[in-house]
């Protein structure tokens, strides 16, 4: 990895309500993608580790996380050995994380949806809680509360990695083009957007928000996305979009994964990034936010 360029990786996959199932999913796909294109950064999807089930399921698979340094769950472990395993930068997606006070019944307890991010040597090195939630009726009649389980977070958060500066958000983020703003503001190149959009809404709306972004902020747009079908708490099938894409600064989709599990991988310029910023400087130029 030098400052001009670095090669990221972001993972598609169709994470379940099955814990361990899911982590062992994950080190395979983390493992192919280390073996064939050897990324400087890896990145997972939003709630990789458990995705649908009841309200007990997700409390059971929530972890309460470590002071820095500490020891932390099977999820978050397995992060941290898969940074050091490999010695590469570990973007863990999202999971969900034990709020203090909460019990893991959950009964009147809220969880984080939570980033936690490791560099090649398994330091937690950033950590960011999901700003906005996803409350919402989706075209099919379809309908999404994540306010009844998870709080959230208040933070807008940058992580370095190299002479990269790397910007943190999670799925329903994308909507909100202000916290973007924020984060280049931040001094953001890359910024990180893990998701389980859903298909009712990911088809129409998916690749055009993260070109969007890409174009408004003149950063690199990363996106590991989950894929397929799962199950929520009512055993009601909720299928999300996948698509997991690397956008540049022009708002071009650089790499995309295909159907199914996999991954995708692109390297990053810094001197194209500069280059455009530089002949179009539109934060020069912005005078209302």
């Amino acid at each position: 990895m030098n400052g001009s360029g670095i090669r990221i990786g972001v993972i598609q996959m169709a994470p379940n309500s099955d814990k361990a199932g899911n982590i062992d999913r994950a080190r395979r796909l983390i493992d192919q993608m280390m073996a064939s294109d050897r990324p400087d950064i890896v990145a997972l999807p939003e709630m990789w580790s458990c995705l649908g089930g009841d309200r007990a399921t997700k409390f059971a698979a929530a972890e309460r996380l470590p002071d820095q340094g500490g020891t932390g769950g099977q999820a978050y472990e397995f992060l941290r050995d898969m940074a050091r395993t490999h010695h590469v930068y570990l973007h863990g997606g999202s999971i969900a994380e034990l709020a203090s006070g909460s019990c893991s019944g959950g009964v009147g307890g809220r969880l984080f949806n939570t980033t936690v991010f490791f560099d090649q040597d398994g330091r937690e090195v950033g950590r960011y809680r999901k700003i906005h939630l996803f409350d919402m009726v989706a075209p099919d009649g379809q309908g999404y509360r994540e306010t009844a389980v998870y709080g959230a977070g208040d933070d807008v958060v940058t992580i370095k990695v190299g002479d990269w500066n790397v910007g943190l958000t999670i799925c329903y983020d994308l909507r909100f083009p202000e916290l973007f703003l924020a984060l280049r503001r931040a001094g953001a190149d890359l910024i990180m957007v893990p998701a389980a959009f859903t298909w009712q809404t990911g088809k129409d709306h998916w690749e055009v928000l993260l070109r969007a972004r890409a174009i408004e902020t003149q950063c690199y747009v990363a996106a590991p996305a989950c894929e397929g079908t799962h199950f929520d708490g009512s055993n009601e099938a909720r299928v999300t979009y996948g698509n997991s894409m690397i956008i540049d600064p022009w708002g071009m989709v650089a790499a995309r994964a295909g159907e199914g599990a996999g991954f995708c991988t692109a390297r990053l310029d810094m001197e194209r990034l500069r280059k455009i910023r530089r002949d179009m400087p539109v934060f020069e130029h912005r005078r209302l936010i």
